[in-house]
């Protein structure tokens, strides 16, 4: 049974509603999945494994917790909860992702599930876990007043809601903002750097919850390689670089590529010529359910 919230505020308990999707949103929710399943995200997300425990070591997890991790990809929270005993869901609209997430749970035997789905359509019941975590993952659904909804529907009373989301000032969001003038984004799609901004997320997260904290943290980015290879690490594996430079012709994947050596180029920290660190701002998102 699918419970989608499409209307404004929240569900009735139990309600069922249908959602309603325009031709236009169906050819951009198309391209959004092409999109994450272009490149590898779960080889791209190794290098990121030190932010992402950090910020899993902040979430209320221990032994039976029922955790949702929402655009899950490979797993790169959801394993290492399972592996501290948490019962844990997954859900993530790239099937490549999802197998290699399941292949992962297996190979550890992990007590851990992995479905294909939607973040504004998510295929569970009201107030089914105790957390419903995303990181770097739900920002990027197109109708985010409908990611709000089912991520606080889905979330059991007093449960928490946590979310990593990248800030438009931070690096990261300078990057898509390089990305965007090159390969200009959907009309039809906010930005989704406006999940790191807290006056949005205050009025996005506003039905439903009891408690908002909202803190700015450092993502830490190492890569053993200079950032010439570091842009090219983002282009074969992380998908929406790779949909950018398959997009462009020889003489606009030179330009981009340009850029975005340059802005790796100036905000790395290490001198040695050899390898790149770097931090990205991201707006931390708890919220507790009402």
């Amino acid at each position: 049974m699918l419970l989608v919230w499409t209307g404004a505020g929240l569900p009735g308990k139990g309600e069922i509603v249908t959602p309603e999707m325009t031709p236009e949103m169906e050819t951009l929710k198309a391209r959004l999945k092409a999109t994450w399943m272009s490149g590898d995200y779960g080889h791209f997300a190794k290098y990121l494994e030190p932010g992402a425990m950090e910020f899993l070591g902040r979430l209320p997890i221990q032994a039976g917790t029922r955790m949702l991790d929402v655009a899950c990809g490979a797993g790169q929270i959801s394993i290492p909860a399972a592996r501290a005993g948490a019962r844990v869901t997954g859900v993530d609209i790239a099937t490549n992702s999802i197998e290699q997430a399941r292949a992962r749970a297996q190979a550890e035997g992990l007590d851990a599930r992995f479905d294909e789905g939607d973040a504004e359509m998510l295929p569970y019941e009201d107030a089914s876990f105790d957390v419903v975590a995303s990181l770097f993952g739900a920002m990027f659904a197109p109708r985010p007043e409908r990611v709000a909804a089912e991520l606080v529907r889905v979330c059991r009373p007093d449960g928490s809601i946590v979310m990593g989301n990248w800030t438009p000032e931070g690096f990261i969001g300078q990057m898509f903002k390089i990305i965007g003038k090159h390969v200009p984004p959907p009309p039809l799609m906010p930005s989704p750097m406006l999940w790191g901004d807290e006056a949005t997320v205050r009025e996005r997260l506003r039905d439903g919850v009891a408690e908002l904290h909202l803190t700015k943290r450092g993502y830490p980015f190492y890569y053993p390689f200079p950032p010439s290879d570091v842009v090219e690490h983002f282009r074969t594996y992380y998908g929406p670089t790779n949909r950018a430079f398959t997009a462009l012709d020889d003489a606009g994947q030179a330009a981009l590529r340009r850029d975005l050596e340059q802005l790796w180029t100036e905000h790395n920290s290490d001198t040695d010529g050899m390898t790149t660190s770097i931090e990205s701002e991201y707006l931390e998102v708890v919220a507790v359910r009402e």
